[in-house]
């Protein structure tokens, strides 16, 4: 066989050169694609992340200066209140210790009571489900007096209601000049669907709730409104018809 001459081995040489040339710049415009699709993908998530929260405040700002009964659906979205027989008054149970609840979402019951905890304060008017306290904690406040307005997660993915319910909580707080519009906004959530087996019913995603006593007969009694969507009007007409003074306690915070 004969020998390669040094022209030839120089000639293979600038071919495995060049191909290994080419080889590099490949699977560096590869590495360049991969790293551009990962950056977008992670834009898209924070993107995403970010899009409901601000999508909610520019629309909760339409509502600024608003009447909370103009806010939201008509009162008709709503069904009719119903009571039922209550009990819970100043019966309390360790910190701690969960109570099981019937209803979906209670309006009374046992509850803790401990300073800062067991009621919840006032200024706070609007939770999410990261920062909504134990049910325990909640209805401690309904035996002050509280209306409670719970949405469900179908609501809470919804970026209007969302909207809706923080204006109507700001509202209140704004509205209330001497600590006597007892209102919360909060979550029921799929951890307490889990924890009570109970849902709204089907259709409904808003729920107003409300602890009170007949003063004549001294019964107690839990009430219920059920709306498909938020409705101010509703509320406001709720509040009206249970105000704080009827509550258990209607003077502590």
């Amino acid at each position: 066989m004969a020998k390669s001459s040094k022209s030839e081995k120089s000639d293979r040489r600038q071919v495995i050169e060049e191909i290994r040339r080419k080889q590099k710049g490949a699977e560096k415009r590869q590495g360049m694609a991969i790293v551009g699709v990962c950056v977008l993908v992670a834009a898209l998530i924070v993107g995403a992340a970010a899009w409901n929260p601000i999508t909610t405040a520019i629309q909760k700002a339409r509502y600024a200066d608003t009447p909370v009964d103009e806010i939201g659906a008509k009162a008709s979205v709503c069904g009719e209140i119903t009571e039922k027989k209550a009990n819970g008054a100043q019966e309390h149970v360790p910190t701690g210790q969960q109570v099981d609840y019937t209803d979906a979402p209670p309006a009374f019951g046992a509850h803790w009571n401990e300073a800062g905890v067991a009621p919840t304060p006032i200024s706070e008017r609007f939770y999410t489900a990261d920062s909504r306290p134990e049910l325990e904690a909640l209805i401690h406040n309904s035996e002050h007096g509280y209306t409670i307005l719970w949405y469900d997660e179908t609501a809470a993915d919804d970026s209007s209601e969302i909207a809706r319910i923080k204006a109507i909580a700001a509202s209140m707080d704004a509205s209330d000049t001497n600590q006597r519009l007892k209102f919360k906004a909060v979550p029921w959530t799929a951890a307490d669907v889990k924890e009570t087996g109970k849902k709204f019913p089907k259709g409904q995603h808003i729920a107003l709730t409300h602890w009170r006593v007949d003063r004549d007969t001294q019964e107690q009694y839990g009430a219920w409104q059920y709306c498909s969507e938020v409705s101010g009007a509703a509320l406001k007409a709720f509040m009206d018809k249970y105000p704080f003074t009827d509550a258990p306690e209607p003077y502590a915070y």
